[in-house]
C-alpha cells in the first residue's frame, strides 16, 4: 500500500490521544487531592519499576537500529535516565521521589511492591522493544507527543494537593518537563522519515497504541490494589 502524506499520518498518531493514561481515574483522583499516603507510595513503587526498565528499552532500541546518527541521538535517553555517574539521572530522581513519599530506598529498589500487573505490562513494553523494528520501537514512545502538559499538570496538583512531600521529591518532573517540551517533535520526525509505506505507517500507530495500553495496565493494576493497605 502506498503511504499516506505525511500530514495525515500524524494526525492519525496524533488521534491516539485519548488513549493515553491522563484521563485514567487513578491519576483524576491524584490530581484532585483524593490519594491517600499508601496509594501515593503504591502508585511511586510501581512507576519505579517502569522508569528502571527504560533505559533498557531504549538499549534495544539502540541494538537495533543500523542509523549511527540515531543511535546518536537515542543514546542521550539512556544518559538522562541513568545518568553519567552513580546518583545522577532520572532514575535516581525518581527513587527521590518515592522516598519523598515515605518509601525507603531500600524497598524501591528491592521491588517487593512491584504489582505482578506492573510487572507483566513493563516487561511486555521492553520485549516489543527488543523484538520489534527499530522504528516501531520508537514510534511506542510517541507518547512524548502527550506527555509534557499532563506533567506540568500533575506537578503543580502534587504540590497543591499534598503540601507534606518535600519540593525535592518533584526533581524528576521538574527536569523531566525541559526534556520532553518539544513534545515529541525529534521522535515524530524519525518516524515519519522512516515509515516509508503504509503497512510501517499503520505499524507505528499500532505501536503508539500498544504504548498507552502498557501505561494504562500499570495504573489499572495499581488503582485495583492500592486501597488494599500498604504497598
Amino acid at each position: 500500500m502506498t503511504a499516506v502524506p505525511h500530514a495525515e499520518f500524524v494526525a492519525e498518531l496524533r488521534a491516539l490521544a485519548p488513549r493515553y493514561w491522563d484521563s485514567h481515574p487513578f491519576h483524576l483522583r491524584m490530581h484532585a487531592g483524593q490519594l491517600s499516603k499508601h496509594e501515593l507510595q503504591a502508585w511511586a513503587a510501581n512507576r519505579w519499576y517502569y522508569q528502571r526498565c527504560i533505559a533498557q528499552k531504549d538499549a534495544a532500541i539502540l541494538s537495533n537500529c543500523p542509523s549511527p546518527d540515531i543511535r546518536r541521538q537515542w543514546r542521550e535517553r539512556i544518559i538522562w535516565h541513568d545518568g553519567t555517574r552513580p546518583g545522577e539521572g532520572g532514575a535516581e530522581n525518581w527513587i527521590r521521589l518515592a522516598e519523598a513519599v515515605g518509601l525507603t530506598r531500600e524497598e524501591v529498589l528491592d521491588e517487593r511492591h512491584v504489582l505482578p500487573g506492573t510487572r507483566f505490562a513493563v516487561d511486555a513494553y521492553v520485549n516489543f522493544a527488543r523484538t520489534k523494528p527499530w522504528v516501531e520501537a520508537i514510534a511506542s514512545g510517541l507518547t512524548e507527543m502527550f506527555s509534557g502538559a499532563l506533567m506540568r499538570k500533575r506537578l503543580a496538583a502534587l504540590r497543591e494537593q499534598y503540601p507534606w512531600i518535600a519540593e525535592e521529591g518533584f526533581a524528576y518532573f521538574t527536569n523531566r518537563i525541559q526534556a520532553v517540551a518539544g513534545e515529541g517533535q525529534a521522535t515524530l520526525d524519525i518516524v515519519v522519515e522512516h515509515c516509508s509505506t503504509r503497512e510501517q505507517q499503520l505499524a507505528a500507530v499500532a505501536a503508539l497504541s500498544f504504548k498507552c495500553d502498557v501505561l494504562r495496565a500499570v495504573l489499572d493494576a495499581v488503582d485495583y490494589y492500592s486501597g488494599k493497605g500498604k504497598p
